[in-house]
């Protein structure tokens, strides 16, 4: 959905709702049910107007801290997914019961980055929720944290919601967090920080603003966020960031009104095989090219040949995926066509060497230019 300005929303069909820590999780009783209870009134709003809903939900750790009485305690990967464990049934307990009042039925969907690693997992999960919204069900989506290891030490939903965004084709992904939206300045710090109504394109200047990470009852920061709207918008998906302590702030956006941040959707857009490499395939390895001629290589759009090699790290298979190093800029990611310990033996020669140095020739280039993302 290309957008250029705020009464386009009205236009939106399909939204994914990402709704964070802060505002679901009670420090002192548990579950937020009051504002369950607003997101539940919302949605069937948005349902009665024909708008499909899925909900990105957090707030399963923090519950679980709350049950277990941990709130202050720095909590390691297992006790974090033991507060999953425990806070994910209340939370789902506590949809099913505010949705079912207004005649709405809830489905819960656990997801982990590795879901949509694999192609047909990933075909599975966008079926099952276009099936869902078919029967006028509400997915309700938690990263599956009582399992993932790196995910619940690095992740956010953030990400998560953009992911899935994706999966579900959603129009709009609405962030609601416990601030306005994105500030020009720490407005905690200073009386003079603005908010910023419209962000057209996601430059380094507009990500410095972002500032450090979230409080430790959430995951999620305002540069998370930003990340996400990144992630999203170069799959034309309009992305919003609201302040859910607003009682109106949601039907306000999809009304066309000036509040929070809403980031529209630039020309340059991924692919969903761009997307996999760039945002979800595991890293295995290192390759550092040469700095100066960093960016001749990347307007070029060729692939990457041996001689642009300087070294190469970590032990990889053929089609795994590699970070690209030019100094101390990473500034591409690609899936190789050699191993890395031939990879390692082919550093700055030309391709019409490659099989003499092998003894075979598989690709005269160590990444094909269509396996190669060049990152912002």
């Amino acid at each position: 959905m290309m957008m250029k300005q705020r009464a386009n929303l009205k236009q939106v069909k399909r939204i994914v709702l990402k709704v964070g820590s802060s505002l679901l999780a009670d420090p002192q009783h548990g579950i937020n049910t009051a504002m369950v209870q607003r997101l539940a009134r919302d949605i069937k709003t948005l349902h009665d107007q024909n708008i499909q809903v899925c909900l990105v939900s957090s707030g399963a750790v923090a519950l679980g801290r709350v049950q277990l009485g941990w709130l202050d305690k720095h909590l390691n990967v297992h006790e974090k997914q033991a507060a999953a464990a425990i806070g994910q049934p209340l939370l789902m307990h506590a949809y099913q019961q505010a949705f079912s009042e207004l005649g709405l039925v809830v489905a819960q969907m656990l997801l982990t980055k590795d879901d949509l690693r694999h192609r047909r997992r990933y075909i599975n999960a966008s079926n099952t929720s276009k099936t869902l919204f078919a029967a006028q069900v509400v997915p309700i989506v938690n990263e599956n944290d009582t399992v993932v290891v790196e995910e619940i030490k690095f992740g956010d939903n953030d990400s998560l919601g953009a992911l899935v965004s994706i999966v579900v084709e959603a129009d709009l992904m609405v962030m609601m967090t416990d601030v306005d939206g994105l500030f020009d300045a720490n407005p905690n710090l200073t009386d003079f920080a603005k908010r910023i109504p419209m962000v057209e394109q996601l430059t380094p200047q507009v990500m410095a603003m972002a500032g450090g990470e979230g409080n430790h009852f959430g995951t999620g920061g305002m540069l998370s966020k930003l990340h996400a709207a990144r992630i999203a918008t170069e799959s034309r998906i309009v992305t919003a960031i609201i302040n859910g302590h607003q009682t109106t702030s949601l039907l306000d956006l999809l009304a066309g009104k000036d509040v929070g941040t809403l980031f529209s959707c630039g020309e340059d857009q991924r692919s969903w095989h761009e997307h996999w490499i760039a945002n979800l395939l595991p890293v295995a390895g290192k390759v550092m090219i040469d700095a100066d001629k960093m960016e001749s290589f990347r307007n070029s759009a060729l692939p990457l040949n041996a001689e642009y090699l300087q070294s190469v790290e970590g032990h990889f298979d053929k089609g795994e995926c590699v970070e690209l190093w030019a100094g101390d800029t990473l500034f591409a990611k690609g899936l190789t066509n050699y191993n890395a310990k031939d990879m390692k033996q082919l550093v700055g020669i030309t391709s019409q060497e490659i099989e003499k140095t092998l003894g075979y020739v598989d690709f005269l280039s160590m990444i094909h230019s269509d396996n190669m993302v060049f990152l912002r």
